[in-house]
């Protein structure tokens, strides 16, 4: 149970953070576009108040990972209203891509950052606390990349679901932007009942895992770097 809470401990700020810059960069990206609704709504904030949802963000996190299952949430989405939007269809894309663009850009902070830990401790042995900042900035790292690409999958609410839609035609994105209203569901029977149930189906570790393995390994290539400049 220690080491579960210890585990739990050094994974709920990483999330949370990851997941607040991500909708922070939404809104940001919307408001230097023409839309204004997530500042107006006092949404333009790094307070984890403003965006934090129990279930998506911390208890549906939190179960997934003590079940080792893939894990994923989501917060309370920043609101965007496309018609404000210069250009609607190609700022949708632009304001999507900005989520999963700024988790790649903390990673590379917290790759760094755990680069310039390693260098300074020069070999000598990690106190607790030191052991403990060194996970949370490896599970910084790791949550990061992870949501950074798994948001990318074209699986409406996911990020990647609207830069879909911005290069379909206009009749065919009118079509995929309708299973918008089941998406939700369709991410909990994909990812967390059929992998209970079949034996083997396991889409994240199949689809997503590979490039998130990769990408990571570049990132800790970076810390690499940085530890031993």
């Amino acid at each position: 149970m220690s080491d579960t809470l210890y585990q739990g401990a050094a994974l709920i700020l990483p999330l949370v953070m990851a997941i607040v810059f991500h909708e922070v960069a939404h809104g940001y990206v919307a408001r230097l576009l023409g839309d204004p609704t997530a500042d107006d709504m006092g949404r333009l904030t790094l307070n984890p108040l403003r965006h934090v949802d129990p279930v998506g963000t911390v208890i549906l996190p939190g179960m997934l990972a003590l079940a080792h299952m893939p894990v994923f949430g989501w917060a309370k989405p920043v609101p965007v209203v496309p018609r404000q939007l210069r250009n609607p269809r190609r700022d949708m894309m632009l304001v999507a891509l900005a989520g999963p663009g700024s988790n790649l850009v903390l990673a590379a902070l917290g790759a760094v950052v755990l680069g310039l830990m390693v260098r300074l401790a020069d070999g000598a042995p990690a106190g607790p606390a030191v052991g403990f900042v060194a996970l949370n900035l490896f599970n910084f790292l790791s949550i990061n990349v992870f949501l950074a690409l798994f948001n990318l999958l074209p699986i409406p609410p996911f990020d990647g679901s609207h830069v879909v839609e911005g290069l379909l035609p206009r009749r065919l994105a009118a079509a995929y932007a309708g299973i918008r209203r089941t998406g939700f569901m369709l991410v909990l029977l994909l990812l967390v009942v059929l992998p209970q149930v079949i034996p083997g189906f396991d889409p994240v570790g199949r689809v997503v895992g590979p490039p998130v393995d990769w990408v990571l390994g570049h990132y800790l290539q970076l810390a690499d770097l940085v530890a031993n400049a």
